[in-house]
């Protein structure tokens, strides 16, 4: 039986040429953007205009460990997870 061994790789080549262009087009770039966000979300400082992910703008008053402080407008201010911060005013449309 010669010749199984090389038959056999040959029919992972695809599979292999698949996986390589799905890493490079989709989870590459993926990892490139949730690294950016959790670079952005661990410099968060006062005063920084921010998005949420449930689309409310707000103005970062507090900073604690886990959390944010957001003033949504005039006497209004809420806490939210620091991972409900979606991106900062301005650079939605970069991302």
């Amino acid at each position: 039986m010669e010749g199984g061994a090389p038959g056999a790789l040959v029919q992972f080549v695809p599979f292999i040429v698949i996986f390589a262009i799905f890493y490079f087009l989709m989870i590459a770039p993926m990892r490139k953007r949730q690294k950016a966000l959790q670079a952005m979300i661990a410099n968060l400082k006062k005063g920084d205009a921010v998005i949420t992910q449930g689309g409310l703008f707000g103005e970062v008053t507090g900073l604690k460990d886990d959390s944010v402080i957001l003033k949504l407008g005039d006497n209004v201010k809420v806490r939210v997870s620091r991972s409900a911060i979606a991106s900062m005013q301005g650079q939605e449309k970069e991302s």
